[in-house]
């Protein structure tokens, strides 16, 4: 259980904030608006240090055995994310059933941040059969480097069934694109955990107790319970 101790605010509104804020295209000034019609008075300040104090708690949860597995032919490539005013990178992969596997933020687009984020997905998951990738020699060399490792052959191909993974970055982007840019590394991080949380719960990625018959919204909130 997530601990809301403290808070002056009650947590179906914290909640609340936290998931709107990472499901739809909307700012922490939209936020505060749409709680002032409701009678609420919150500043926009509290929900963006809501939003960077649960999310990774919320992630957690989710990750904890709450996660579908995977498939073991993933489709692997990095997106374009501006944190003040500098492009960095996030990396996302998914199954060939389009089921989120992993993802990281990263400051460079080279080897070893592609290598990262191959352990980061393999520790959560289990190693792959397949993995498909672009023509990015940084990902073929970490993906070599990974095999080497851990003495498993991986099928790498370089082939245009990225455009799953491309298609699914859509998403993410569309979510990002009101906030205006991020100001700071960390925060940019925890935010993209929690639309990625978002992301994978309306893609039924979460196992609970009769989760066909809950919608995405109550299914981010049992992760609080």
């Amino acid at each position: 259980m997530i601990d809301f101790k403290g808070h002056r605010i009650e947590k179906t509104i914290i909640l609340t904030c936290v998931r709107w804020y990472l499901a739809y295209s909307l700012s922490y000034r939209n936020l505060e608006e749409m709680m002032a019609e409701r009678g609420v008075t919150i500043d926009h300040s509290n929900i963006y240090r809501w939003v960077q104090k649960f999310t990774p708690k919320l992630e957690a949860v989710f990750r904890k055995g709450n996660q579908r597995p995977v498939g073991t032919s993933w489709r692997v490539d990095e997106t374009y994310i501006k944190i003040k005013g500098q492009w960095r990178y996030l990396y996302r992969a998914v199954d060939k059933a389009g089921q989120t596997i992993d993802f990281l933020l990263t400051v460079h687009r080279d080897k070893q941040a592609a290598l990262r984020f191959f352990r980061k997905a393999v520790r959560q998951h289990g190693l792959p059969d397949k993995v498909t990738i672009d023509q990015s020699g940084a990902n073929k060399a970490a993906l070599d480097a990974l095999q080497e490792e851990i003495g498993h052959k991986i099928e790498i191909r370089q082939k245009y069934l990225n455009n799953l993974i491309e298609q699914d970055h859509r998403a993410i982007k569309r979510i990002i694109r009101p906030m205006l840019g991020f100001k700071a590394f960390r925060s940019a991080r925890t935010t993209l955990q929690g639309i990625e949380l978002m992301h994978m719960i309306k893609k039924n990625q979460l196992i609970i107790p009769d989760v066909q018959s809950l919608s995405a919204a109550e299914q981010f909130y049992s992760l609080a319970a």
